[in-house]
């Protein structure tokens, strides 16, 4: 759970620590105070974007630390390499160059790394959720995840990409006969010119390398003629090996009177066999100098050849060879494409089938789960002072797509003879309200995450049915930590940990506090909530009713 959050320098909060504890946490203030500050510093050490314009005027950053208790051993850290503990701490820092710095646990990571984490901690719900709760394209989406369907889906998965690849196969080689014609005059042409030139794998680095000496020959022949005569010697001077040879002789003669000198005899007589190698190795290079006068000429006409086909076809020899191979396989798929295609045919039955088997495993799953999600909603709802309200899951069968055969939609009716309708269409502000609440509820059951928090979910309801909302975030607080920021004081007294969020100003600049409340203090808060800023002994025992209720 969230156990502690400290805030600077966000808007109008310069300094803030916020301490909250299981159960039911309430945060009310007037409206402006800063209560979405709060949950904005919240997610942003959830990984979730964060802006340079949240950073408090006169400042160069702002941050936010959290320490998370009793947090499970996710995957995720090892996964990241950071090492984990119980006691977790987020930190994020946000620069006005717009530069963001997060660590966990000390450990730097990057922002959707962090949002990775983050989605696992903790649960927003806003007003902004109605959207997509009743946004028809998510409702598959919804349904699946409260049937908890990962293995069926994983399966229909792989059957459906089966049939996806024999298709686009197919598609690949079905052409017209004009096309298939003009395709196989070409590849012909291609696979000719290309055998008509006789290439070998790398014949075009060695031309190139013998080109390049043949270029240099005079200079490389003058260098080999100048070490061999300094090797062997010439008509009037020893050469090297000569010289070493007759110091060899020397030293051996009298290398037995000193091991000084034995040790230079030694040194000396493999100098010599190294010269002598060296000298013989001169002469072979000396003896291979040889060529003719046109072979330059052949060996540039030899290369205007393959950098023809170079441009055509390939960087190198063997890139060429390969595309040869590559235009004869396509040449010999689209001679032998009906027949081909016929068996492609055959295996695409096939993986329909299966396919389709796996999609209806799928949607008996989804329609059995369709009613049980039915079944929670209504039970949510007329808990939520909703008995009336129909609720279903309607079905369209759809051919195979990625997510299986079938498009599903939220259908509602809100009144009593009303025909079901798309939910969007037929409820109002205060049963939109109640509506996201009971389909959150009901959805956060499947999930391990032990934070949730809701952002002013109760707008648009009053009376009887905020008492309904109220009681059911108390119940959700039960098995989970939940944080709610409201503006209704029967949700404010069920708090087990109430928050002020207050502002005020000081030397000319503007302030917000967040202040843990007592008992005396919940009393005057829920007396301002109900009759505002004139606060009487009516309210004030209102309050205190509400609170020991």
């Amino acid at each position: 759970m969230l156990s502690l959050l400290h805030i600077e320098n966000i808007a109008v909060i310069e300094s803030a620590d916020i301490s909250f504890d299981r159960g039911f946490n309430v945060l009310t203030g007037e409206t402006g105070a800063g209560k979405s500050i709060v949950i904005d510093a919240i997610s942003a050490i959830l990984g979730q974007r964060a802006y340079r314009d949240m950073i408090r005027t006169g400042t160069t950053k702002a941050s936010v630390r959290a320490v998370f208790t009793g947090v499970p051993e996710l995957s995720w850290f090892s996964e990241n390499g950071v090492e984990y503990d119980s006691e977790t701490i987020i930190q994020r820092e946000v620069y006005l160059d717009g530069k963001n710095v997060c660590r966990v646990n000390g450990q730097l990571v990057t922002v959707s790394i962090l949002h990775k984490l983050g989605i696992q901690l903790i649960n927003i719900h806003g007003q902004h959720d109605s959207a997509s709760l009743f946004d028809e394209a998510n409702h598959l989406t919804f349904l699946d995840d409260f049937a908890g369907n990962e293995t069926l889906r994983l399966a229909y998965g792989e059957k459906y990409a089966a049939v996806e690849k024999l298709r686009r196969e197919i598609s690949r080689i079905s052409m017209d006969e004009s096309e298939k014609l003009r395709r196989m005059e070409t590849l012909k042409y291609q696979i000719e010119e290309i055998e008509k030139a006789g290439l070998t794998a790398g014949e075009d680095e060695e031309l190139e390398a013998r080109r390049k000496l043949l270029q240099n020959s005079e200079k490389i022949a003058k260098g080999i003629n100048e070490a061999v005569e300094t090797l062997y010697g010439g008509d009037d001077t020893d050469g090297a090996a000569s010289m070493l040879a007759t110091a060899e002789r020397a030293l051996a003669r009298i290398s037995k009177f000193s091991d000084q000198i034995s040790e230079l005899h030694e040194k000396v007589a493999d100098l010599m066999y190294q010269v002598q190698d060296a000298a013989e190795l001169a002469r072979d290079v000396q003896y291979e100098l040889s060529y003719s006068a046109d072979e330059l000429d052949q060996i540039e006409s030899r290369l205007d050849v393959i950098h023809k086909l170079r441009r055509k076809y390939g960087a190198s020899c063997a890139d060429i060879l390969e595309y040869l191979e590559k235009a004869k396989r396509e040449l010999d798929e689209i001679e032998f494409a009906d027949d081909h295609v016929e068996r492609l045919k055959g295996k695409l039955k096939k993986a329909e089938k299966e396919a389709w088997d796996a999609a209806l495993a799928l949607r008996e799953n989804r329609k059995e789960t369709a009613q049980k999600l039915s079944a929670r909603i209504l039970t949510e709802l007329s808990q939520l002072d909703m008995p009336k309200v129909q609720f279903s899951c309607e079905f369209t069968e759809l051919e195979l797509t990625a997510n299986g055969a079938d498009a599903v939609a939220f259908y509602m009716s809100a009144n009593v003879g009303e025909a079901l309708k798309p939910m969007s269409k037929v409820a109002s502000g205060g049963e939109l309200a109640r509506i996201m609440l009971a389909m959150k509820n009901v959805l956060a059951e499947q999930d391990r995450v032990d934070t949730l928090i809701f952002d002013e979910v109760d707008t648009g309801v009053s009376g009887r049915a905020a008492q309904k909302v109220a009681e059911k975030l108390r119940s959700v607080a039960r098995n989970k930590q939940v944080l709610c920021v409201t503006h209704l004081p029967q949700i404010a007294a069920m708090g087990d940990t109430h928050l002020l969020i207050a502002k005020g100003e000081r030397n000319g600049r503007t302030y917000t506090t967040v202040t843990p409340l007592d008992i005396d203090g919940r009393k005057r808060e829920l007396a301002r909530i109900i009759g505002g800023a004139n606060i009487t002994e009516t309210t004030l025992k209102s309050a205190e009713e509400m609170l020991h209720g």
